[in-house]
């Protein structure tokens, strides 16, 4: 998810860019003190009331890079609120605009069915602890006077997890969370956030362990038709990775299990989900728990991946990039075993190369471990393009049909369907975000010239198909 909030953007790196400079200098200990004053010097405030809430804001911010709660209470989700940059945003739901001309047949009190519309001096006035936010004085009013301002955050969550405590401050309800991660570029005073685990693995390569990055699908293309993925191995061996692999690989090998998976499940009648998508999978985990047995038990391209290095190395330490927030909560899932041991963004890994001096430089296409099939994992539908693809070179029968869920809300009505017994399609591919892992919520370029780029890095690929790529390895 691109955003055009280029302040709050600059703010985030700068500090990721300054906790991972000193992690690398092994000075953290006795330097994170000093960030907020590099970042709000003072003494004039830049962005809020005073320069002491900038650099509180900071220092929660510090927390999240460390891969901590911003505050001292201490909570396994991922995506957290920075509750001192939370301002600002209205309480109320409904308010009374001055389109309002205190009418003679107060619809608008007329209708509330909670006392909750008063008449002032010039207008009707709509007291927020009694409103119940049902919305019947919007639309009575004759003049559109009362309008429905939903804070942003609310907004865009597709599973209802946000609500406000009594000062107005955002509260995630992590029951109902899924991570995907859509809150926390919405907020335009950047006041949600997610932890990282930059700090660790820069401890790790420190320490001379062997770590090992996994490049997500959606890689491919986002940082210009000129930075390939032999650029990205390059550039993270300069900053201390042992080696480099695309998880497009892991796109093939979750395609081919898939594929079994869906051939027998169709003979037998059974509907099925995939299971890639991290957040799609939280939110079969969470919000239809009955729903379990229809979804595919074959592990995402990340886990996949990871198995594989770990079966080669069992000492190594994997790490996932992309664009992903819920990736961060699936390597979390003590109950998947031998997956990704973290798993990071981009913005986070940039900051590590650029602690480092590192940049990624144009290179020679060369490195090419995925079919175009598992290359385009991270598209939505690239997954069901890719378990069709097995079918057919297996021989199984392809004419089945699949919803292609673009997006929260698709998947969350594509499952409600499938709960009731009325779902048309034979299986679900899940993507949470919209246009796939290319829309990510940490995504650096936009899905239109990130495609068309990769699309150019790939017209090199020879052809393979998924099952004769998965024979080199």
């Amino acid at each position: 998810m691109v955003t055009n909030d280029a302040t709050i953007l600059r703010i985030k790196h700068e500090i990721l860019y300054e906790v991972a400079k000193l992690a690398w200098n092994d000075q953290l200990e006795d330097g994170r003190d000093d960030i907020p004053y590099k970042i709000s010097p003072g003494p004039q405030a830049q962005y809020r009331c005073c320069v002491y809430k900038e650099r509180e804001i900071v220092r929660q911010r510090i927390r999240l890079a460390e891969g901590k709660c911003p505050s001292d209470r201490n909570t396994n989700n991922v995506v957290q609120v920075i509750n001192a940059a939370c301002e600002e945003c209205p309480i109320a739901s409904y308010t009374v605009t001055d389109n309002c001309r205190k009418c003679m047949g107060k619809a608008c009190q007329n209708s509330c069915p909670f006392g909750a519309i008063s008449m002032g001096n010039t207008k009707a006035h709509i007291d927020p602890d009694k409103c119940r936010e049902c919305g019947k004085c919007s639309q009575a009013c004759p003049y559109n006077a009362i309008a429905h301002l939903e804070r942003p955050c609310k907004k865009v969550c597709p599973v209802d997890a946000i609500t406000y405590d009594e000062y107005g401050v955002c509260v995630i309800d992590e029951k109902k969370c899924i991570q995907c991660g859509a809150c926390i570029h919405s907020c335009p005073f950047g006041a949600i956030g997610s932890k990282t685990f930059m700090v660790d693995v820069i401890r790790l390569i420190n320490a001379g362990k062997k770590v090992v990055a996994m490049l997500a699908p959606a890689t491919e293309g986002q940082f210009g038709p000129d930075i390939t993925f032999a650029s990205w191995k390059t550039a993270l061996k300069k900053i201390g990775f042992a080696d480099m692999i695309e998880v497009g690989l892991g796109g093939d090998m979750t395609a081919a299990a898939e594929a079994e998976e869906w051939a027998e499940a169709y003979k037998e009648g059974k509907k099925m989900t995939t299971s890639c998508c991290p957040a799609f999978v939280n939110m079969i985990k969470q919000h239809f728990p009955q729903l379990l047995d229809n979804m595919s038990t074959t592990v995402s391209p990340m886990c996949a991946i990871s198995r594989m290095l770990k079966a080669q190395d069992p000492e190594v330490v994997t790490v996932f990039i992309g664009p992903c927030i819920a990736k961060k909560s699936e390597t979390l899932d003590l109950n998947i075993q031998g997956n990704a041991d973290y798993a990071m963004t981009y913005g986070e890994i940039r900051a590590m190369m650029r602690a480092k001096d590192v940049n990624l430089e144009p290179e020679e296409n060369s490195m090419q471990e995925a079919s175009v099939f598992g290359k385009r994992f991270g598209n939505g539908g690239g997954v069901t393009a890719a378990v069709l693809e097995c079918l057919k070179e297996s021989g199984e029968n392809t004419d089945i049909k699949v919803a292609r869920c673009n997006g929260a809300a698709e998947c969350k009505k594509a499952l409600l369907l499938l709960k009731v017994g009325r779902l048309p399609e034979d299986f679900i591919e899940g993507m949470a975000c919209v246009g796939g892992c290319v829309g990510g919520p940490s995504a650096f370029n936009d899905q239109i010239s990130s495609k068309k780029n990769r699309d150019a890095l790939i017209s090199n690929a020879d052809g393979r198909g998924i099952h004769e790529n998965l024979k080199n390895y």
